[in-house]
C-alpha cells in the first residue's frame, strides 16, 4: 500500500541512527528492544518507535513520524445510513536487518468497535487498544502481515491546495487570509443525500459526514471572517481566552465522502506578538501550516507580503520548502510589496511550527503613504483654487474674441431681418384674407381700407430694414450671407408688388361688376408669379434660420 510520509519530530536523531547502524561496524549489532506504538485515533497514522541497542550501557532512539493515506476506506462506497469502517495494513513485527531480542506493537484506535483483526501470537485487545507481543528473538526482515478492520468517526478532511496569505503593516497589524479548497477523502457516498433523514437524525451512530471544523488561532485574533463565493457564512462560533482563540466553522452543507467545499477565513493579529527585531533586522515569527486541527494539505502555498520598501529578506524553516519571491501591487505602492512564497506538499498539523522572514526596513518608508495622500490632497486643493479664482475668458483685445463679437452682431442682425420679413409675409396675407372677405361679403370699401392700412405697414418695415442692410455689408464675416439677405428682400419685394396688382385688379372687377370667371382669367398670370416668389421667399428664410 502506498504511503507517504512526513517525519515530523527528531528527524535528524532518525537519520542518525541508521546511519551509525548500517555501518560495517554495526553490522553484526543486535537490537535488544524495541517498542512501537501506532495511534490512528484520527486520519493521521501517528507511529512512534522506541529502539534500544546493548544492555549496560544502553542507547535509546526515538522516532515519531506521521503517515498521511495510511488508513484505506473499506467499504469505499457506504449509503447515508451505514458506519464508516476503515482498514489498516501493518506488520506485527519490526521490519528490520538486525537481529531484535524484544519486539512489541501497540495500534490505538478511536473506539472499541472493531469489526475484525488479524490474530497472532500474543495479541490480544484491550478496549479500543490492540496489542501484538512482546516477540522474541526475531531473525533480521522479520516480517508478520496484519489487517485491523475497525470504525472511525474521525474527519477525513483534505485541502487539495490551501493558500495562506500573511500581509505585514507596520500600522500595527498581521492580516493573515486562508484560501481552502476542502474534499471529505472518507468513503464515498453511494446514492441519494436525503436531507430529510440527516436534519431527523442530528448524530446518529456511525453517520460518516462531518460538519465541523475547528480551528485554533493565535489568542489575540480579530476582525475574524468565514465567507465563501456566495457571501459570509454566518454559522460559526468563536471562544477566546488568554492563550487561544478557537474557530467553530460549519460549511453551508455537511460533507460525505467525495464532496467538495470551498471557503475563506481570514483574521487580523496584533504586530507586537509576531514581530521582533534582532541583529538590525526585523523579523516575523509566525507559524506555517493551517490552524485547523486535524487537517491534511497536499499543497500549502504560504504567501508572505511584507511591507513596501523590505530588502535583504530572508527565511528560516524548520524543515525544507521551496521558495521563490514575487512582487504584490496595492494601494499607494510605487515599486509594489515583496512576497516570499514557500510551498510544500503533504503537510500535516505537526508542520504547524514556527517560521521566521527576515528582513531589512527603514522607519523612513512608513512616511511614504501619509506624504502621498496628503501631497495628493494639497495638489487638489491648490487646483481648485486656481480653477475657481482664475480667468480663462478669452482677452477682449484679441482677433479671436473680436471676431467672436462681430459674428454675435452679425447673428443678431439676421435675426432682426428674419422678424421683419416675417411680419411682411403676415401683411401679405393680411391682404390676401381681405380678397376672401370681398368675394364673400362684396364689401369694396373694407377691402380698399384693408389695402391701405397694409400698404402703410409694409412702407415702414422696408424702411427698418434698410439700416439693417447697411450693417450686414459692413461686417467682413458676413460677406457670404449679405447677398443671400439682399436677395431675400429683393424678392419680398417683388412678392408685395405682385400680391398688390393682384389685389387692385381684383377690386376693379368687383367695381365693374365683372364676372367671377373673368376676374380668375385676368389674376391667373399674376398667381402663378405669386407662389412662385413665395416658394422663393421661403427657402431664403429657411437657408437664413439654418445660420
Amino acid at each position: 500500500m502506498k504511503k507517504n510520509s512526513s517525519v515530523v519530530v527528531d528527524l535528524l536523531l532518525l537519520l542518525l541512527a541508521i546511519t551509525v547502524l548500517t555501518t560495517p561496524a554495526f553490522s553484526d549489532l543486535v537490537l535488544s528492544k524495541v517498542e512501537r506504538r501506532i495511534d490512528v485515533t484520527s486520519q493521521i497514522a501517528r507511529v512512534t518507535k522506541t529502539l534500544k541497542r546493548g544492555k549496560r550501557k544502553a542507547k535509546r532512539f526515538l522516532v515519531v513520524a506521521a503517515f498521511t493515506n495510511v488508513l484505506q476506506p473499506f467499504p469505499e462506497k457506504i449509503t447515508q445510513r451505514d458506519i464508516h469502517l476503515v482498514m489498516l495494513q501493518e506488520s506485527a513485527q519490526y521490519l528490520s536487518p538486525y537481529v531484535v531480542e524484544s519486539q512489541s506493537l501497540s495500534i490505538k484506535l478511536p473506539n472499541a468497535r472493531i469489526e475484525s483483526y488479524t490474530k497472532l501470537e500474543n495479541s490480544k485487545v484491550q478496549g479500543s487498544e490492540i496489542k501484538y507481543g512482546p516477540y522474541k528473538n526475531l531473525a533480521q526482515y522479520s516480517y508478520a502481515p496484519i489487517v485491523v478492520h475497525f470504525e472511525s468517526k474521525a474527519a477525513f478532511a483534505v485541502a487539495e491546495r490551501l493558500v495562506r496569505e500573511i500581509e505585514v503593516s507596520h500600522w500595527g497589524n498581521v492580516q493573515v487570509t486562508e484560501h481552502y479548497n476542502l474534499v471529505h477523502r472518507g468513503a464515498q457516498l453511494k446514492g441519494e443525500f436525503s436531507r430529510l433523514e440527516y436534519q431527523d437524525r442530528p448524530n446518529p451512530q456511525g453517520v460518516s459526514a462531518f460538519r465541523h471544523l475547528l480551528a485554533r488561532l493565535p489568542p489575540r485574533a480579530h476582525s475574524i471572517y468565514y465567507r465563501d463565493d456566495i457571501g459570509n457564512i454566518s454559522t460559526s462560533q468563536m471562544q477566546s481566552d488568554s492563550k487561544k482563540t478557537e474557530l467553530l466553522i460549519e460549511p453551508r452543507f455537511p460533507l460525505f465522502g467525495g464532496w467538495k467545499t470551498f471557503f475563506t477565513i481570514g483574521y487580523g493579529l496584533p504586530l507586537s506578538d509576531f514581530l521582533f527585531a534582532s541583529e538590525g533586522k526585523r523579523f516575523l515569527d509566525i507559524s506555517f501550516g493551517s490552524p485547523m486541527i486535524d487537517l491534511v494539505t497536499e499543497k500549502l502555498i504560504v504567501q508572505v507580503v511584507l511591507p513596501e520598501g523590505s530588502k535583504d529578506i530572508s527565511v528560516t524553516t524548520p524543515f525544507a520548502v521551496k521558495q521563490s519571491h514575487e512582487i504584490k501591487y496595492s494601494h499607494l505602492d510605487i515599486a509594489g510589496r515583496p512576497v516570499v512564497v514557500l510551498e510544500k506538499n503533504n503537510v500535516v498539523p505537526d508542520h504547524n511550527q514556527k517560521i521566521q522572514v527576515y528582513y531589512k526596513f527603514s522607519n523612513i518608508n512608513l512616511l511614504s503613504e501619509p506624504l502621498m495622500l496628503i501631497t495628493g490632497f494639497f495638489v487638489l486643493f491648490i487646483t481648485c483654487i486656481i480653477y475657481t479664482r482664475a480667468d480663462f475668458s478669452i482677452s477682449k483685445s484679441s482677433a479671436a474674441y473680436l471676431a467672436k463679437l462681430q459674428w454675435d452682431e452679425v447673428l443678431a442682425t439676421l435675426q432682426e431681418v428674419q422678424n421683419i420679413i416675417q411680419k411682411c409675409l403676415a401683411a401679405h396675407d393680411k391682404l390676401e384674407a381681405s380678397l376672401r372677405d370681398l368675394s364673400r361679403t362684396g364689401d369694396i370699401q373694407t377691402c380698399k381700407a384693408t389695402r391701405k392700412s397694409t400698404d402703410s405697414l409694409l412702407k415702414d418695415l422696408s424702411k427698418e430694414l434698410r439700416p439693417l442692410l447697411a450693417a450686414l455689408q459692413s461686417f467682413p464675416s458676413a460677406s457670404q450671407i449679405s447677398p443671400k439677405v439682399e436677395e431675400l428682400v429683393a424678392k419680398e419685394k417683388e412678392l408685395q408688388e405682385k400680391l398688390m396688382a393682384r389685389h387692385t385688379t381684383v377690386v376693379e372687377g368687383y367695381e365693374k361688376k365683372s364676372s367671377g370667371r373673368d376676374i380668375e382669367n385676368r389674376i391667373a398670370s399674376q398667381q402663378q408669379k405669386i407662389i412662385a416668389l413665395r416658394q422663393e421667399v421661403d427657402d431664403l428664410l429657411e437657408f437664413i434660420d439654418e445660420i
